[in-house]
């Protein structure tokens, strides 16, 4: 990066000096050009301690992902303080039979203090999605009898399913679709939520579980969100598209893009153009 011009010397200058093993891991601010003196006593010391510590979470992660995002750069445990927190009651949302905070905690990028607790971030969260969620129409999802909780279990399941933001507010049609005509929604992204395997192919076994979040086999919403959904899935989620669509499978080779279709003939024949391409492929 211009900071030394060449690497031989330097490494020989730091072996004469007997500091060859002294150089710490860390972020540290050098200059352009300058000694290798200079250069080999910052490389000696301790990094610097940074200001701040810069937390950033996905749109749609759980709240056991945040916890693994997160790691040791807050103190504490972040599963135990977002089970409940006096900033936020689920209850007020219609979510009275929530067990945590799950679907309430916003994804964004947070800036803290080294060393807060990782309530402080819990906190940070749920006045960001009071305000995030000030800005969402609920007014079409409340016409049909669904609840803000409702609106934010459908975007967490739209975090998960749609890949493409033009397709957000089609996968929430496909779902409310079946929702009104009573047919299970079967996503199983609910079911890794309840597994908590969200990269390994599913088991049978693990398709059979007994959970209220198993949506193959217990028609309706889940209990609850299966992650923390971004203002696009929650915008998507109260106000879908208008379409006939009961079905969706990822289209192969399609970049994330899905097939949807109204009929069970249509699905069929979406499934057979995916299974015979997956065969071409080798599986994959």
């Amino acid at each position: 990066e211009g900071v030394i011009s060449w690497a031989f010397f330097f490494r020989a200058r730091a072996s004469l000096a007997g500091k060859g093993g002294d150089f710490k891991a860390g972020e540290f601010p050098l200059r352009e050009d300058m000694s290798y003196g200079a250069a080999i006593e910052a490389l000696s010391g301790a990094p610097p301690v940074p200001d701040t510590v810069t937390i950033t979470i996905p749109e749609g992660l759980s709240r056991p992902e945040a916890k693994q995002l997160i790691g040791d750069a807050l103190r504490g445990d972040y599963l135990a303080a977002s089970v409940r927190s006096r900033r936020l009651d689920p209850a007020d949302y219609g979510g009275r039979g929530a067990r945590n905070l799950e679907g309430f905690l916003f994804p964004a990028t947070y800036e803290l203090k080294p060393g807060q607790p990782v309530s402080a971030l819990v906190d940070r969260q749920l006045d960001t999605f009071e305000r995030e969620l000030a800005k969402v129409d609920l007014g079409y999802a409340e016409s049909k009898n669904l609840t803000a909780y409702d609106v934010l279990t459908i975007a967490s399941m739209i975090d998960r399913e749609a890949q493409l933001p033009k397709e957000r507010r089609l996968v929430a049609s496909v779902i409310y679709n079946r929702l009104s005509q009573g047919i299970h929604l079967g996503i199983d992204a609910t079911i890794r939520f309840a597994t908590g395997n969200w990269s390994e192919p599913l088991k049978e076994s693990e398709l059979a579980i007994d959970s209220g979040y198993n949506t193959r086999l217990n028609p309706g919403l889940p209990p609850g969100p299966i992650g923390n959904p971004g203002l696009a899935a929650i915008e998507a989620a109260a106000r879908p598209a208008k379409t006939d669509f009961i079905y969706y499978v990822v289209k192969p080779c399609g970049n994330g893009a899905h097939a949807f279709s109204s009929s069970d003939a249509e699905f069929q024949q979406d499934v057979e153009r995916y299974n015979a391409r997956r065969a071409r492929q080798g599986g994959q």
